[in-house]
């Protein structure tokens, strides 16, 4: 078995889940950087790779099939299109009125002390729109099709005809923005010195910041059920006979 330190990240939390929450501890990209080696993103963190890999053998010792939880490499792919729109769109769909109101909130009444509130209004704003106006894209058009497809090529059916061609067109676009919004979280990290509070913050203050951890976490999960598990089977169709 190829040793854990040269494991991508993306196919580390596609064996197991639950090895996430420890990249997610040291802010180990395994959506939109997944691609890379636990021992690369170690390197480029300044990171001690033998202690993060450590962490990650003992989650993977731990796992049995009684415990090893929700397995979406199990679902079918209709069936993954309908867990991430229920779960994770729902989710950005009913969070983000929320977050909108909170940055807002604190950036008018605290913005004069901590001027980077501001920017973090900003910044959540146009990831609001950007987001909102990237979910739609899957949900009425990519998701759909691939959905179609899968039936047809189940089915024996014709394959059909996509309206933007491959899949791989699409999806690189999906995945472009994807990149960005993740970029843009981590810098709303970056200037608030990793969603910290200051001391004698008040309650919407650390609730705002609580909110951004919760749906940047959600984020992770979201973006690398598609990038890596989602859309490379999709892109797959593309080599399969018409």
């Amino acid at each position: 078995m190829e040793p854990i330190i040269e494991q991508r990240l993306a196919d580390l939390v596609l064996d197991q889940p639950a090895t996430a929450k420890v990249l997610e501890s040291y802010g180990l990209d395994y959506c939109c950087k997944g691609g890379r080696s636990l021992q690369q993103a170690c390197a480029e963190k300044g990171l001690d790779v033998k202690e993060v890999s450590e962490k990650l053998e003992t989650v993977l010792r731990s796992a049995t099939p009684s415990n090893a939880g929700f397995r979406p490499d199990q679902l079918s792919m209709s069936g993954l299109i309908d867990h991430i729109e229920s779960v994770h769109h729902a989710y950005v769909k009913a969070t983000i009125p929320s977050l909108l109101k909170h940055t807002e909130r604190i950036a008018l009444v605290h913005g004069r002390e901590h001027p980077e509130l501001l920017d973090v209004r900003d910044h959540f704003a146009i990831t609001a729109g950007e987001f909102t106006q990237h979910m739609a894209k899957e949900e009425l058009i990519l998701f759909p099709w691939i959905k179609k497809t899968e039936q047809a090529l189940l089915s024996g059916a014709p394959r059909p005809a996509l309206p933007f061609g491959t899949f791989s067109n699409p999806i690189a676009a999906m995945e472009a923005e994807h990149l960005a919004e993740g970029d843009r979280l981590a810098l709303i990290r970056e200037i608030t010195n990793d969603l910290t509070p200051p001391a004698g913050a008040c309650t919407t203050y650390r609730l705002t910041f609580e909110e951004l951890k919760q749906f940047e976490e959600d984020l992770h999960v979201h973006v690398h059920l598609e990038n890596h598990l989602l859309f490379p089977k999709a892109i797959a169709f593309d080599g399969e006979s018409k």
